[in-house]
């Protein structure tokens, strides 16, 4: 089965950071509320799962290069097919391929869902999108691989306002830091791409220039 169905909690300890795939969990506030350790990264879990072994390995460049590939598609959610279609893609556009490539999954839909705030995480944002929660200019869309463009409005469906987790938004706002190229009327959840991003508008920890590197030997 090539889908994942593990614990999401795993695969930050395999790579060694966070990568925000529990919500509300990896920002350690617990169903109540309330503030405590719930990330084992912060409990200090910080050795990769599996057996331990001992001693030290030096770990080879490509190596390297595969720990961040796998580390930006379990971020992003995407399995290796979806990925390296993002990077042929990204090879034949003008400009940086590594900075084309993180663009184009940017671009996503269910990455905007996630990043407005109206999904606690990529995954659950891209369950809102499969569901048909969410319109992009007023047409149904429920493709979360869909490309959104520089002016698309995006909104949560009137018929799907009434959902819990939407009524949460309204209330309070988005959890999340909305970036500068989105903009969100929590009142009417109702967001749109005022820009196309920019690499320096990605705050992932992503060192793509070593993906390019690897896919190009």
């Amino acid at each position: 089965m090539a889908k994942y169905t593990g614990p999401d909690c795993r695969l930050c300890r395999r790579e060694g950071e966070k990568l925000y795939l529990k919500g509300d969990r990896c920002y350690n506030i617990s169903n109540e509320g309330t503030t405590k350790k719930l990330c084992p990264l912060d409990k200090g879990r910080t050795a990769p799962p599996g057996p331990v072994r001992p001693g030290r390995r030096k770990i080879s460049g490509y190596a390297l290069q595969l720990r961040e590939k796998q580390k930006t598609k379990r971020a992003y959610g995407l399995l290796e097919k979806q990925f390296y279609h993002y990077y042929v893609k990204a090879e034949r556009m003008k400009g940086i391929t590594g900075e084309n490539m993180l663009i184009l999954i940017e671009r996503r839909l269910d990455n905007i869902v996630f990043r407005l705030g109206l999904g606690a995480s990529r995954a659950q944002a891209r369950q809102i999108v499969n569901h048909g929660h969410i319109t992009v200019n007023g047409l149904g869309v429920d493709i979360p691989s869909y490309l959104v463009s520089m002016g698309d409005v995006i909104a949560v469906k009137e018929s799907k306002a009434s959902n819990k987790l939407f009524e949460a938004v309204k209330e309070v706002g988005s959890k999340s830091v909305i970036p500068k190229w989105l903009e969100l009327d929590k009142t009417t959840l109702t967001g749109k791409v005022l820009q196309l991003p920019l690499r320096e508008d990605i705050d992932s920890r992503i060192k793509e220039h070593m993906i390019v590197e690897l896919y190009s030997k």
